[in-house]
Formats: structure tokens, C-alpha cells, sequence
């Protein structure tokens, strides 16, 4: 990759949203799909399906299929598999929004990371934003205000493990194409589905009807209903994350994971759309929290760029 061809913001934005636009759609019908297949199976037959994609995207021209370093391609493709893996579990028994905020700890990651890991300056605005922003996720998790669910933990470790991934994006593999870190993602989701897939006849497992049995159902022979299902999801598998691991090449992380918050909108929206799911009122509260909070980092990332320091206040 060129210098040309990095710290382009305008291009990552809109890359980034055009990443969240199809993202949000095609998550939607996970859960759909979780009634009749489990998650397993999903991730490798979805896999399976998107690999021939990719690869002929690099036959046309649009990147390198293999890695240029193989063990960096495949450590960074472990955590954002895991990341994917641990939220498709979460889309069985939770409305997308609030799986959608318990993932959303990645983008807060992604900053606390280039802090502590990177030494990067932050100052009083980002990390009010930062709080703003994180006050805003528990809004949206629980409106109710009643006590945390358990398994509202498996997002919200899925953002951890998506963090260290969009982090390593940039640092590990700068000069891997969007189609060869694509294919690794890919790859290692497929590793891990036929892992369990394989693993799963020698427990002895209850398995529930419908989405309930998301999690522990094994392979299932008469997929053909929801066979449309994973091929939609396998081509927006390619765009989508194509598109998430393009525009983090393009700029520094902490300003590209703000756009990420995007999804926030386009998932609920389309659940609104297609399946009647509704948000309450301190949920939107919440929504609108956490994008002025991706403003102001935004801004304030551009504008410790140019100046090489933030302009308010010392660096915390």
C-alpha cells in the first residue's frame, strides 16, 4: 500500500457507513435463520459460500488473495472471527439493538487502546466523549433500568475481541489487501464452525426448538429453507467486511471505529422495517448519546492530527 493511499478520512468515513449500511441489513436475519440451522453451522456454510467470492474478487484485479505474512494474517483473523462468532450468538436470544450496544464497547476499546498500547494523546474532549458515549451504551442495553442480564456479556466481550482486531488491522497488516485479510476472516470462521460442528455429537446436549437451540445444534441436513438466508448473508459477508477491513487501512483506527456507530441506526432501523422490532425512548436517548459522542471524537481526532495536540486542555 502507498502513503498515497492512507490517512484518506473522507474515504474511510464513507467506506466505514457503506460497510454499516449492509452490515445492519444482513444481521438482521441471523436470528431468522437460528430457528432452523445453529450458529455453527451458519458460520461455516456461510463461509464456505463467500470464499469462492473473494477469491474471484482477486482474479479481477481487486487485491492479493494470499498473505504476505501468513501467522500475522491469521492472529489478526482469530480475534475478529471470535468477535463475529460471540455477536451472532448474541442476535438468538436479544433484539439486535441491544446486541448492537454490547458490541459497541469496540469502537471505546479501540480508543482506550491507541491510549495505553499505541501512546497516543487523548485530551478532556475525546474522554468525555468516551463517557458520554459509554453512558449511552448502558441506556440502550437496558432502558428498563432493570439488573444486567448475563448473557448481554457475550456482545460486549465479541467488541473486546473486535478491538484488538481492528487495532492489528492497521498495525499487523497494513500491507495486506482487503481480499486476502477477507479470506482470512473467513477462513477462520469456517475453522471454528466445523471445530464444534465436529465436536459437539460426543456431548450430550439438549437442544431446544428454534432459535433456543442456536447454540448447540449440530449440523442440520434440510437447510434448504433458509438457504437463501446464507447466501444473502455470505455476498454482504464479503461487502460488508470487505468493506470494515478497507477503511481501516485507510485511517488511523480510533477515527475510523467512530463511523462504526453508524450501525446503531441501520441495524434497528431495518429490524423496525422487516420484522416490526421497535425502540423505546430511552433507547433513542441512548442512540443520540453515543453518535454526538462519535461526532466530538471525530472531530476532535482530526482536529489532534492537524495541530498535533489537542487545542482545549492537557493531554490526559
Amino acid at each position: 500500500m502507498s502513503s498515497s493511499d492512507r490517512n484518506q478520512p473522507l474515504a474511510a468515513a464513507g467506506t466505514m457507513l457503506g460497510a454499516m449500511l449492509v452490515i445492519g441489513f444482513v444481521d438482521n436475519f441471523v436470528a431468522q435463520a437460528g430457528g432452523t440451522i445453529g450458529l455453527w453451522q451458519l458460520q461455516l456454510m456461510r463461509a464456505a459460500m463467500a470464499m469462492p467470492l473473494v477469491y474471484g474478487l482477486s482474479l479481477i484485479g481487486m487485491g492479493a488473495f494470499w498473505p504476505r505474512q501468513p501467522l500475522n494474517v491469521l492472529a489478526r483473523s482469530f480475534f475478529v472471527a471470535m468477535a463475529i462468532l460471540l455477536y451472532f450468538a448474541s442476535l438468538s436470544f436479544m433484539p439486535i439493538a441491544q446486541a448492537v450496544a454490547g458490541f459497541f464497547v469496540s469502537p471505546l476499546c479501540v480508543l482506550l487502546i491507541n491510549v495505553v498500547v499505541m501512546r497516543q494523546r487523548v485530551g478532556p474532549w475525546r474522554t468525555g466523549a468516551a463517557v458520554l458515549g459509554f453512558l449511552g451504551i448502558l441506556l440502550v442495553v437496558k432502558p428498563e433500568g432493570d439488573s444486567f442480564n448475563l448473557w448481554m456479556f457475550l456482545p460486549v466481550l465479541g467488541g473486546m475481541f473486535n478491538a484488538i482486531g481492528m487495532v492489528a488491522t492497521r498495525s499487523w497488516c497494513e500491507e495486506e489487501s482487503a481480499v486476502c485479510l477477507l479470506a482470512g476472516f473467513l477462513f477462520m470462521q469456517a475453522v471454528m464452525g466445523l471445530i464444534i460442528l465436529v465436536a459437539l455429537p460426543f456431548f450430550s446436549l439438549d437442544v431446544a426448538e428454534g432459535t433456543a437451540g442456536f447454540l448447540t445444534r449440530g449440523w442440520v441436513w434440510d437447510f434448504w429453507p433458509v438457504f437463501p438466508m446464507l447466501l444473502m448473508m455470505a455476498i454482504g459477508a464479503v461487502i460488508g467486511v470487505g468493506l470494515v477491513f478497507r477503511a481501516y487501512q485507510l485511517e488511523e483506527a480510533s477515527f475510523v471505529a467512530i463511523f462504526e456507530y453508524s450501525l446503531m441506526i441501520f441495524a434497528p432501523l431495518f429490524a423496525w422495517f422487516l420484522f416490526g422490532q421497535t425502540v423505546g425512548l430511552l433507547q433513542a436517548c441512548g442512540i443520540v448519546m453515543i453518535l454526538a459522542a462519535g461526532v466530538v471524537i471525530a472531530l476532535r481526532s482530526e482536529t489532534s492530527q492537524t495541530a498535533g495536540q489537542e487545542h482545549d486542555a492537557p493531554v490526559v
